[in-house]
């Protein structure tokens, strides 16, 4: 039998908009993943020990607030601290050369508004099999989900 990867997602810092980390999460799910969801305003410690708790295969971030540097930063620290490095995603409003950056520092994937479901589960699928290699943000606000 198969094991099925579980991915958290994760609403962190003050951001109230969770919209798009339902969708995903719902996508997610109906694209044969387990889905943890965190809920709204959590810290990166939050995260890093529900990610831990819960052996997931992914984490997935959704910050629409603009401190996604410093949040991914502070979690990928964490991780490090607890001597692990689950593979990491985020997906929001990211400035393009933000999104590099992010890719640049271990972020596996950037997805912005509009990246459809499907190519979402895609990546993450090649993530978290060892495959994907950061090349760049994916989606933008003219594709349809």
């Amino acid at each position: 039998m198969q094991k099925i990867a579980r991915i958290l997602i994760a609403k962190v810092g003050l951001d109230g908009h969770d919209r798009g980390a339902k969708v995903v999460a719902r996508g997610l799910r109906d694209a044969g993943f387990e889905v943890i969801y965190t809920g709204l305003h959590q810290t990166p410690e939050m995260v890093v020990q529900a990610a831990l708790q819960e052996d997931v295969d992914a984490i997935g971030l959704s910050i629409l607030s603009g401190a996604h540097l410093g949040l991914v930063k502070s979690i990928e620290e964490l991780q490090g601290a607890h001597g692990t490095s689950i593979p990491l995603f985020v997906g929001g409003i990211i400035p393009e050369e933000d999104g590099r950056e992010l890719l640049n520092h271990g972020v596996k994937a950037v997805f912005g508004p509009g990246t459809p479901l499907v190519e979402i589960a895609s990546k993450i699928r090649e993530m978290i099999s060892g495959v994907i290699h950061p090349t760049g943000i994916q989606g933008d606000s003219k594709s349809k989900k």
